[in-house]
């Protein structure tokens, strides 16, 4: 069963078509992810996907509802969840609170100024931060956290609304190579234990080959290839034009095998 369907989707900017008749589809409990080089489109799919985009074309469906020309909101609250390349938090508030404000929205107890917010959905945003493994930095001001711990708490942030689709870009951006992976198998496992299907972006090709359970490959605003690791690893087109010459693909590819 899908939890996400792309059928010919297609997005123009003037004379370049940034993306170009792409379809496929996110299994249920599916990590799923998709690379290209730059340019190839990965950034204006995934826009559209979330909302931020409108099509020119095509439609986009989530457990059968039709998400296209949604705003990012309303997608959100029909439970898929976002992260972005460039993580951040609001800095003068403790990582509790930044959850907790996260959970607010999602129960529209945000405008509830009679109400003491600190207070409003605590211990559920302590159990989320536990499991990410912030728990203890609960009430630490987030602009004192490392990136790495950043990324922590925007993950905790994007399990709110318990997703059952969760949309990441770039998760791993700015990391260190051990960093890189422990969050990637930390949602892995969270996919595991909690049935969410994972649609994501990656430029690392060691954490794409060693988590993906499937990898789709666009270029030039197509898909070329969809399959395992080790067909895409041994895909002569991925490895022609993702490249040139396949070398340095081949080498991260090999390395996460």
């Amino acid at each position: 069963m899908s939890d996400l369907s792309i059928r010919a989707l297609s997005k123009a900017f003037g004379g370049v078509r940034a993306v170009n008749e792409v379809s496929f589809e996110v299994k249920r409990g599916e990590f799923l992810a998709m690379i290209g080089p730059n340019g190839a489109g990965k950034s204006t799919c995934f826009n559209m996907i979330n909302g931020q985009l409108a099509p020119d074309s095509g439609s986009i469906w989530f457990e059968q509802k039709n998400l296209t020309g949604l705003a990012p909101r309303e997608i959100w609250r029909l439970g898929v969840g976002r992260t972005f390349q460039v993580a951040s938090t609001f800095g003068s508030m403790t990582v509790g609170e930044n959850v907790q404000m996260a959970l607010l929205s999602h129960a529209n107890e945000i405008y509830r100024y009679w109400r003491p917010a600190a207070a409003m959905h605590r211990e559920r945003a302590l159990a989320l931060l536990d499991q990410v493994g912030m728990r203890e930095a609960a009430d630490r001001p987030s602009r004192e956290l490392a990136y790495g711990d950043v990324k922590r708490v925007e993950l905790a942030i994007a399990l709110a609304n318990d997703p059952r689709l969760l949309l990441m870009d770039e998760p791993t951006a700015g990391m260190a190579p051990r960093e890189r992976n422990d969050l990637i198998a930390l949602v892995k496992r969270l996919v595991v234990e909690q049935g969410i299907s994972v649609l994501f972006t990656e430029h690392s090709m060691d954490v794409v080959f060693a988590f993906a359970d499937r990898i789709i490959v666009l270029a030039r605003g197509r898909l070329i290839a969809d399959g395992n690791a080790a067909e895409i690893r041994d895909h002569p087109q991925v490895r022609e034009v993702y490249f040139g010459t396949g070398k340095t693909f081949a080498r991260a590819a090999g390395a996460a095998s």
